[in-house]
């Protein structure tokens, strides 16, 4: 689903190397708290996170494909339009309207296929510890994956009209309208695709094959692998993203449900987006 600058300026924020020695103190803390956490359940031999059964997925591949040649038909679309180049802040208003509608759409069309909200994973049952969910995933990977994306842009330089654009521009429009595309549309998009329509679909398709736990594995490592190939082109940033998307994928499986993975997901990308905010503007 690689497209226009909403879809994909979320996740590949997380290349600034922004981070003051406090805050990455602070984000090292936090990743040992949430290991020391998890070991401490491993040895009690409790559930990382607390278990949900996902729904058999409604949707086949033709269905995944058909939902992916819409996601580009309307990017193209939606890049087509107006002048050359499109200005950044259009690129941004069109390329967030285009995957929102494109989200629409292939909600709409698994709907009537026959999936249920929770079968899509839109559903919680437990909205505190959701919540508490997405904020131990992001205190677990925002050290490792900022550090390993900073040490990246050594070796790749990464640059982003995106990040250039709110590096240059801190007008409530434009924050605006970043902050929508990074933390609230994205979020939703990429983890509606990546970790309940595709992953879904490649474990119930790799299962009768390979049993529950293996499928469950290569589904959460295709979808991920796949995640992070939809943000080719800004530099080594994908490399980070596989690691993100694993760990999301993983929270998916276990919990069943996306909801604490879009909370995750913007969260990481909310911190994503200050870390650009406080550095001066150009």
């Amino acid at each position: 689903m690689q497209g226009g600058a909403a879809e994909g300026i979320a996740s590949d924020m997380l290349t600034v190397p922004a981070l003051g020695l406090g805050a990455m103190a602070a984000a090292i803390a936090g990743s040992l708290l949430m290991l020391a956490l998890l070991g401490r359940k491993v040895r009690r031999g409790e559930p990382l996170v607390r278990q949900g059964a996902s729904e058999p997925v409604a949707w086949d591949g033709m269905d995944v494909l058909w939902i992916v040649v819409v996601a580009i038909m309307l990017q193209s679309a939606a890049a087509a339009l107006g002048p050359r180049p499109l200005p950044v802040r259009q690129q941004l208003i069109s390329g967030t309207l285009a995957t929102a509608g494109a989200a629409a759409l292939a909600i709409v069309h698994l709907r009537r296929r026959g999936a249920s909200w929770a079968g899509l994973g839109l559903h919680v049952a437990d909205w505190p510890a959701a919540l508490r969910q997405a904020a131990g995933t992001v205190a677990l990977v925002l050290a490792p994956l900022l550090g390993l994306a900073a040490v990246l842009d050594r070796i790749v330089p990464y640059r982003h009209p995106i990040v250039d654009f709110l590096a240059e521009h801190r007008d409530a429009v434009s924050v605006a309208l970043v902050w929508l595309a990074a933390c609230v549309v994205a979020p939703i998009v990429e983890e509606l695709f990546f970790r309940r329509i595709l992953q879904g679909w490649l474990e119930q398709r790799l299962t009768p094959g390979l049993g529950a736990a293996q499928a469950g594995g290569l589904a959460i490592a295709g979808a991920a692998v796949l995640f992070a190939a939809a943000h080719l082109g800004q530099g080594l940033a994908w490399v980070p993203l596989v690691g993100l998307g694993t760990v999301l994928g993983v929270l998916a499986r276990q919990t069943g449900s996306i909801v604490p993975g879009i909370l995750a997901h913007a969260l990481f990308n909310a911190v994503s987006v200050v870390l650009v905010l406080v550095q001066p503007a150009t």
